[in-house]
């Protein structure tokens, strides 16, 4: 048992219900290029990754054209389709009430992000957010996760890495960082437990007994 002084979170997944927002917005922009072949299932392994790299994949002659009507399509419905997870604020709040550091670790534009902390009203409870436009390579490269823990001055062995998919679990683990996968991911807690995470939340509020060291 260890007590940790910082705690970085994914936010997509992990903190904020964007999940169909994300879905529907691959399935319209993919839909109306290529009719037919993507479904719900087909997708999913689309939650996580940067755009860029996800439609690189698809047709890289393409990515920038599907990079804009996707933001453009998810930036008309954002506010109204997303939501915190259960708990989630709550939680937060006591964090930061406790003294830990706080951070988001995430692949998302900075304009995304500090639009999703502000429909959680938690604009005020990060020390650091590290996104999209921070940096060079994003997770599972450690390097975003390293960059928060230098922002917030902070040893990798008393942070702790929390997310909702494998990008957030190997790259915890590649900065050296203890790992916590979430149970309501929606690539399954199976598919998140064979990454080996330290922890498996099953609620956002068990993260006030881990990081005082009180549960293995």
């Amino acid at each position: 048992m260890k007590n940790y002084k910082a705690l970085l979170f994914d936010l997509d997944g992990t903190l904020l219900d964007t999940n169909e927002l994300i879905i529907e917005s691959f399935l319209h922009v993919l839909g109306e290029t290529f009719p037919g072949k993507y479904s719900r299932e087909t997708v999913l392994p689309f939650l996580g990754p940067p755009l860029f790299e996800t439609f690189d994949a698809i047709d890289p002659t393409l990515t920038e054209t599907l990079t804009a009507s996707y933001r453009k399509w998810n930036l008309e419905r954002h506010d109204q389709m997303v939501a915190p997870f259960d708990g989630v604020v709550e939680t937060l709040r006591q964090l930061k009430k406790d003294g830990y550091k706080l951070a988001i670790v995430s692949t998302k534009r900075r304009e995304m992000i500090d639009r999703g902390l502000k429909i959680m009203e938690c604009e005020t409870l990060f020390d650091t957010i590290v996104g999209f436009d921070d940096v060079t390579y994003t997770k599972p490269n450690p390097e975003p996760i390293q960059i928060a823990l230098q922002r917030i001055g902070t040893n990798k062995e008393d942070a702790l890495m929390i997310g909702d998919n494998f990008h957030d679990i190997v790259g915890g683990q590649r900065a050296g960082v203890d790992t916590a996968a979430v149970a309501w991911s929606i690539k399954g807690e199976a598919f998140l437990s064979t990454y080996n995470p330290t922890y498996m939340l099953h609620r956002m509020s068990d993260l006030l007994e881990i990081a005082k060291g009180q549960r293995v």
